[in-house]
């Protein structure tokens, strides 16, 4: 039995994330700070879920105190890496920059340490389609210039990009990192729009629409996303002996056992399409407050998965109606909706 090592495993990605590694046959550190950015209890319960297996091992602790985790991939012979741990969202990284630096550049260090002096068969880290910022050539390309970061949150992640792949390079650390596109689905994040919106719509209440509805998302329902990363683990990148064995398309890097993957649905939905299917999946038409763009968003994200297909075979294939209908269903039985 491989031992994997969650970071932000109550978390909405790291709890579908430690369930699937359960699935598989893994034994599962999971670890999480249980910090209160949004509702405490919401984690505790993702825990408690994940806790019903014995092969699973809660420890609350944040990833930026030092030698934490370097102690914990000692003690527990990790194999796997998967860091998912962050302070998420791009406007309240305008709100609090200062705990992104603490949490998603720290804890990046402390992890890569851990890795450096424990080093694990694969290291796979979260980052975000965010990091392609102002880029308007689409669909979006791993090897695409990433230079353009429009928030703080962003920023942490390109930087985060660019930690690991020094440490790859100089520790030889094979590292993948996941560029994830708009997930949603069940006990998904109070702040994140579905909830948003489903909490409005039951309260006949108006929802915000930024960018007058003229927004597009690459909408990737949350298991989706989990099995493309479950895939990657066994996609470990190898340091090519030269540029010439990189194949066209693959963002391996020519010094590094490290590369760059795409995990979305491949079709930009406009806002409105997804607010239409919740619609339909609640029954009642929402009343809507049209607003100017928020600092930070961009207009647009669609990703190119050309590359994922290639590595793992696989590629997330949920449509909105049947992804928004998913999530009512477990609204109305989470927030005892009729």
């Amino acid at each position: 039995m491989r031992t994997a090592l969650v970071t932000g495993s109550a978390g909405f990605i790291g709890y579908f994330t430690s369930k699937r590694l359960l699935e598989a046959g893994f034994r599962v550190i999971g670890l999480d700070a249980m910090t209160d950015y949004y509702d405490v209890s919401l984690k505790e319960r993702r825990h408690a879920m994940l806790l019903q297996n014995p092969n699973f091992t809660a420890i609350n602790a944040r990833i930026e105190e030092p030698d934490m985790l370097k102690n914990l991939m000692r003690d527990e012979q990790v194999d796997v890496v998967i860091h998912l741990a962050a302070q998420a969202g791009v406007r309240y990284s305008i709100e609090d920059p200062k705990s992104y630096v603490q949490a998603n550049l720290l804890g990046a260090y402390e992890l890569l340490e851990a890795a450096r002096a424990h080093k694990p068969q694969h290291l796979l880290m979260a980052s975000t389609s965010s990091v392609y910022g102002a880029n308007t050539q689409m669909p979006y390309k791993e090897t695409d210039k990433v230079d353009t970061q429009m928030s703080f949150y962003a920023a942490t992640k390109k930087a985060n990009e660019a930690m690991a792949h020094s440490y790859a390079h100089l520790y030889d650390i094979p590292t993948t990192m996941f560029r994830f596109f708009t997930v949603y689905g069940p006990w998904g994040r109070p702040d994140m729009a579905p909830i948003r919106f489903a909490k409005a719509i039951y309260a006949d209440e108006p929802i915000d629409i930024y960018n007058h509805g003229k927004m597009k998302r690459d909408f990737t329902y949350v298991e989706d996303l989990v099995e493309g990363i479950l895939r990657l683990i066994e996609a470990v990148p190898v340091r090519p002996a030269s540029e010439d064995d990189i194949e066209e398309g693959d963002s391996l890097s020519a010094v590094a056992p490290f590369r760059q993957v795409n995990i979305g649905n491949a079709d930009p939905v406009p806002l409105m399409d997804f607010i239409a299917a919740m619609e339909a999946a609640i029954g009642v038409e929402a009343k809507k407050n049209f607003m100017d763009i928020q600092p930070g968003d961009v207009p647009a994200t669609w990703a190119d998965i050309t590359l994922l297909k290639r590595l793992t075979g696989y590629a997330p294939k949920t449509d909105v109606m049947a992804g928004a209908a998913k999530f009512v269903d477990w609204y109305k039985e989470h927030y005892n909706q009729g």
